[in-house]
């Protein structure tokens, strides 16, 4: 439908301010709220995501696409059914301690929420136990991912995945973790579930991991 493919390539081009009108358009045309929501939304976003992949577009083209995405959602909120906006489940996420980089989490939280997920972030700098906290407080979490920005805080990201793996509610959740510094062969050492290496390809494996 033509206000789908508005919003679509809207949120593919990052143009933030222009979503809401489109979204509300199409809206108005008839168009099925979730259909906005995941062929002109979520859909926009795997393309971003491929792009981003396949080093066409970079983070700011990213970063400013999830910004239009969000925009669009807010809009979308009150239509949907409720539930909608966290139905592939809870993820906790954050920083692990002594590490203040925050680009790249959010990058991750924005694209896992388009993705469906209900995201409660942890911010920065975040001590392994309250990971295991927000966990406690939200037993229904699928996903805990851990970003790590600094060579010097991966020690900190392995005494959280140490903590994760010796918790009781272990085999309900996936960990995930992700960061400049972070390997495949890191993650497989300290054992985390995943590891993935930017915002695209760790919305697509939560996705997997939380079927």
């Amino acid at each position: 439908m033509a206000g789908i493919q508005e919003v679509y390539d809207l949120v593919v081009k990052g143009k933030a301010k222009k979503v809401g009108a489109a979204v509300t358009e199409a809206l108005e045309a008839g168009c099925d709220p979730t259909e906005i929501l995941n062929k002109g939304m979520i859909a926009a976003m795997d393309e971003v995501g491929a792009k981003f992949k396949n080093g066409e577009i970079f983070v700011p083209e990213m970063l400013v696409a999830a910004k239009a995405m969000k925009n669009g959602v807010e809009l979308l909120k009150p239509h949907l059914a409720s539930g909608v906006a966290g139905a592939a489940g809870k993820v906790i996420i954050g920083t692990v301690a002594g590490d203040l980089h925050d680009i790249g989490k959010n990058l991750v939280a924005m694209m896992l929420e388009s993705s469906g997920f209900e995201v409660i972030d942890l911010g920065v700098d975040v001590p392994k136990e309250k990971f295991v906290e927000a966990y406690e407080a939200n037993p229904d979490t699928k996903l805990i991912c851990c970003s790590a920005l600094l060579t010097t805080t991966m020690n900190a990201m392995k005494e959280t995945v140490e903590l994760l793996n010796a918790s009781s509610f272990r085999g309900n959740i996936k960990v995930m973790v992700g960061g400049a510094p972070i390997s495949q062969a890191f993650a497989d050492e300290i054992g985390a579930d995943a590891y993935t290496e930017d915002a695209a390809s760790c919305a697509q494996k939560a996705k997997e991991l939380a079927a």
